[in-house]
């Protein structure tokens, strides 16, 4: 990503699956505000850490804080995983500055992987890995199994999409690794064909 002040841009795909919500949230917010253009994939499988059941008291807690003349005026309660994480770097993001808003519309965010990210090279960010930063036999929900709790309606679709994408993209690696195996079968016998000749060629090859 971006190394101090520099502005990247390269956007940076990040699959958010099994990564803590307020390390990565936090981490993002930075990257973003110095320049790095980013695209959060798969952000049903962000984990938070504690139950469901409490998350979900948490949540509904959150619901039922509106303004009293006019809800509509906000606070906006989003049910969506995409849109909670983006509110969630809005939050550690001086929104309402120039600057502010400049880094959050560098930022995108989807549940599951849609094209054309699909085709590309996707990121992990180590430091907010619930592996690596969630001691072990603590609790933890996925951020995609509560928003369907609290009234998230394509938990499921979603879950069907990605099933679809992962069995097309099995079999494009099942090609890929027949080709790279006729591809060396080839080379084998190119070299067997040209022998002593590989010699002459060795100095001059790059």
């Amino acid at each position: 990503m971006v190394s101090g002040s520099g502005v990247c841009k390269r956007v940076v795909v990040v699959d958010a699956r099994h990564h803590m919500l307020g390390r990565l949230a936090s981490i993002l917010a930075k990257e973003l505000l110095n320049g790095q253009r980013v695209v959060v994939v798969r952000c049903e499988e962000i984990c938070l850490s504690g139950g469901l059941v409490r998350q979900k008291m948490k949540y509904l807690r959150f619901l039922r804080k509106r303004m009293n003349t006019k809800p509509s005026h906000g606070p906006i309660h989003f049910r969506a995983p995409a849109k909670i994480l983006w509110r969630t770097i809005r939050g550690m993001i001086p929104h309402k500055t120039k600057r502010g808003a400049a880094a959050l519309a560098r930022l995108k965010a989807y549940e599951g992987i849609p094209p054309p990210y699909d085709k590309k090279k996707r990121m992990v960010i180590p430091d907010a890995l619930k592996v690596l930063r969630l001691q072990t036999g603590h609790r933890y929900c996925l951020l995609g199994r509560l928003s369907s709790e609290v009234g998230w309606s394509q938990f499921d679709t979603i879950k069907e999409l990605e099933a679809k994408r992962k069995a097309r993209s099995q079999v494009m690696y099942e090609q890929r690794k027949q080709l790279r195996k006729l591809r060396s079968k080839a080379e084998v016998a190119a070299d067997h064909q040209l022998g002593a000749q590989l010699d002459v060629l060795a100095p001059i090859k790059y």
